[in-house]
């Protein structure tokens, strides 16, 4: 008999070779796989969650600058400020960066906030406080020693996974990951990139949307069936099955859960999905034919078909005479960061002005809650190491501005706000804690649950964080 934990280390039982077999022939891309199997394997059940509420989180991986686009300081000394002016929105008061007009003539639909913090500058042991809720023992980890908040939702929300994965991303966040949940809550990810888990910050931007690639390697097909390019890694997988996988009756529920997930990676919902054909020329050119345009309509159509949570990198590969990096890590070394944000913040604002338009139309906005945020902010201080002396901003986690839109929040406001010289929090000063458990009270999600760490220990959802009030 098994006495270890569920979520424990030690000698496996029936139910967990049958997810681990799932899991295997789940995997249709190397590195990182949907692990469908799994999540159609587990068998306990949650609390009642909303029945319609999603999340696109567009997540700015390197930390993006505050002062330089929801939080300037047109006030302070030329070496805080910067060259980017303030222009002022159609909500009085609100001011956000010239580079962001589209944005600026809806501010109604937005709400931004300021002063948000926490306590980890390094890029992984950042996202995993932030995505997380908790410190990491580790600093530089490539996957969260606690279950990313994606990770939570697909957990909680299993049983509502019935024609399309839960938690859908492009690629896998450096410092995120399920954590001591398993892989079986890992996003699905059309055509990931391993990299995008370490500390390479080269990497080029990973699609949302399914290129001729990615495509041909899912196997997307009008007949619903599955194509796997990788036979022989399946033949191999089906000759280790443990033997205590053996017999009829395991292997008849091994292959009900892995039918499931084919059915549902390969179902003309979740086919559809990803198909940006089925939209009209004009709504495809009104997001722009771009990287963010194309993954944004993608996320869009993806939380409309009943994908709960979806995860995008706001990457952006920038000219080689701007920066080296694709991500916001604007250090003086990696990029001239106003040059960079020059480069990057009209498509930004083309194509995110473009969602929360769709989005209104559409009624999205009333249970669909879009995201735009990085593991910190940057510091106020302009920096010049690079030998060319370009400008740069280094990390910051004493302050941040979180862009939010929709989610049938209040939108129109801008919440806490941060010192003169954007250095910390001066009114409502909020861990960042705040903003998970802000989502997860949309969820339904009860942050008090506790989960099952390796070695056993119960460990909440969030342990401390309250939702921030002037949304509701």
């Amino acid at each position: 008999m098994n006495h270890n934990p569920p979520n424990g280390p030690g000698p496996l039982g029936r139910r967990d070779w049958i997810k681990l077999g799932g899991l295997s022939l789940g995997t249709l891309i190397d590195g990182f796989g949907p692990n469908l199997a799994g999540l159609l394997a587990a068998e306990r059940r949650k609390p009642q969650a909303s029945r319609d509420f999603s999340v696109i989180l567009f997540w700015a991986n390197g930390g993006p600058s505050h002062l330089d686009t929801f939080d300037l300081k047109a006030d302070a000394p030329a070496e805080i400020r910067g060259p980017f002016r303030p222009i002022p929105t159609n909500i009085p008061g609100i001011m956000i960066s010239e580079h962001l007009p589209r944005l600026a003539k809806m501010a109604d639909r937005f709400a931004l906030v300021r002063s948000l913090h926490h306590n980890r500058g390094e890029h992984s042991g950042g996202t995993n406080r932030f995505l997380t809720g908790y410190p990491s023992i580790a600093a530089n980890l490539n996957d969260s020693e606690f279950p990313d908040i994606g990770s939570v939702v697909a957990k909680q929300l299993e049983e509502r996974g019935r024609e399309v994965p839960l938690y859908v991303a492009d690629t896998k966040a450096y410092g995120s990951g399920p954590a001591y949940l398993g892989p079986a809550y890992a996003p699905f990810m059309p055509r990931p990139n391993p990299q995008s888990s370490t500390g390479n910050n080269t990497y080029d931007p990973v699609p949302l949307y399914l290129t001729p690639e990615s495509h041909a390697e899912l196997g997307f097909s009008s007949d619903a069936s599955l194509t796997l390019r990788r036979r022989e890694g399946l033949r191999r997988t089906l000759e280790t099955l443990p033997r205590r996988l053996e017999g009829d009756q395991r292997l008849g529920a091994f292959d009900q859960f892995q039918r499931r997930a084919v059915e549902m990676l390969t179902g003309i919902r979740t086919r559809e999905a990803f198909d940006l054909t089925r939209e009209t020329n004009r709504t495809r050119e009104r997001y722009g034919d771009t990287h963010w345009g194309k993954s944004l309509l993608t996320a869009r159509r993806l939380v409309e078909a009943g994908v709960r949570f979806v995860q995008c990198q706001a990457s952006y590969r920038l000219p080689g005479e701007i920066g080296v990096t694709s991500n916001w890590d604007d250090h003086s070394v990696n990029s001239d960061i106003f040059k960079a944000y020059a480069e990057k913040m009209p498509h930004f604002d083309y194509s995110v002005s473009a969602l929360l338009e769709d989005m209104a139309q559409r009624g999205l906005d009333k249970h669909v809650l879009f995201v735009f945020c990085g593991e910190f902010g940057r510091t106020p201080r302009i920096a010049h190491q690079d030998v060319s002396r370009r400008p740069g901003r280094d990390h910051w986690p004493r302050a941040m501005s979180i862009f939010l839109a929709g989610g049938g929040l209040r939108m129109g406001q801008v919440i806490g706000s941060t010192n003169p010289r954007g250095e910390e929090p001066r009114s409502r000063a909020m861990d960042s804690n705040c903003l998970l458990a802000t989502i997860y009270r949309r969820f339904g999600i009860d942050t008090e649950q506790a989960f099952l760490d390796r070695v056993g220990r119960p460990i909440p959802i969030l342990a401390r964080g309250e939702p921030i009030a002037e949304l509701f």
